[in-house]
């Protein structure tokens, strides 16, 4: 592992930041969305996602009329700052305040700068879902805590990089999806798969139904619901053999999930560990052997580029 990679892995706890992070995912939403809707479409949603940065989160460069935009969210500052390619610039203060609150202020500060964009106001994967402009109930931000989580971000990015870097095959950024929030990498054999026959909350079946149109194998960080209170990291495969969860992976403390269908580890275990990032790609490497052996994937797709960064 090259000696570059972020080792700060901070201690995360759930109860300390589950209710900033009820808060941040929604503005994630809301600003996915407007990348959203002035994006081309790209396969499997590609297009919506948003990116760790070296502040927080961003959404990259949104062409828009003759140049483009982008909205950054700034865990140091704790701003989200709107800025454009005619040298306009914007910025909102992040502290407790309501989602209502904060997506009026946005859109007025985008009117502002003369970009209109119309999104739909209600969140997707989420249940009960309550528009955007009625949300008085989901105020909370606490910015040591989302501080902490976005530093577990920037060393658990650089690892999911680093597993990236050995494919040769079809493989996504590595992006943070705003309606599940997580941080996530897919690699593809390039074979179609069976139609998807899930469903998710307010997601239109045509959109997992194209999300998951071919074989892939995904990882991803989890920072947890109150239903699941704690982060995790997870690999999963779609479609999924029948042997895919009684393959030996590692480390040791990984394990299986027959409810979930997915390998995990939690955060804990790699924060804690000796070397965080050689425990992280140990689990990174070994649920895609699992999922390449047991779906019968061809090893042409994998590469070892190590001999270039000599």
């Amino acid at each position: 592992m090259p000696d570059n990679i972020n080792k700060t892995w901070p201690k995360l706890v759930f109860e300390d930041y589950k209710d900033t992070i009820g808060t941040v995912h929604l503005w994630t939403q809301i600003i996915g969305k407007i990348r959203l809707k002035k994006m081309p479409w790209l396969n499997h949603s590609w297009h919506v996602t948003l990116y760790v940065s070296a502040r927080g989160l961003t959404t990259g460069s949104i062409p828009y009329g003759q140049g483009s935009f982008q909205i950054d969210l700034d865990f140091i500052d704790h701003a989200a700052i709107i800025t454009c390619s005619d040298g306009k610039r914007e910025t909102i203060r992040l502290y407790p305040r309501t989602v209502a609150d904060f997506y009026e202020e946005l859109f007025s500060k985008l009117s502002s700068m003369k970009i209109e964009v119309i999104i739909h106001d209600s969140p997707n994967e989420i249940d009960p879902a309550i528009p955007f402009q009625k949300d008085t109930i989901h105020q909370s931000y606490d910015s040591a805590q989302m501080h902490l989580l976005w530093q577990a971000l920037v060393p658990i990015e650089a690892v999911f990089t680093r597993f990236r870097s050995t494919f040769i095959g079809k493989v996504s950024p590595v992006h943070l999806f705003w309606g599940s929030f997580d941080l996530a990498v897919t690699r593809f054999s390039g074979r179609p798969a069976p139609k998807y026959p899930g469903a998710v909350p307010n997601i239109p079946k045509e959109v997992m139904e194209e999300a998951y149109s071919h074989e892939v194998s995904s990882a991803g960080f989890w920072p947890g619901n109150e239903k699941a209170p704690s982060p995790i990291f997870y690999s999963y495969c779609y479609p999924t053999p029948e042997e895919f969860g009684k393959q030996p992976v590692e480390p040791a403390e990984a394990f299986f999930s027959k409810d979930l269908g997915e390998f995990i580890l939690p955060y804990d275990l790699v924060q804690q560990s000796a070397n965080p990032a050689e425990m992280l790609l140990q689990f990174l490497r070994s649920t895609y052997k699992a999922a390449a052996k047991t779906g019968n994937w061809s090893s042409s797709l994998e590469c070892d580029l190590t001999y270039l960064e000599k």
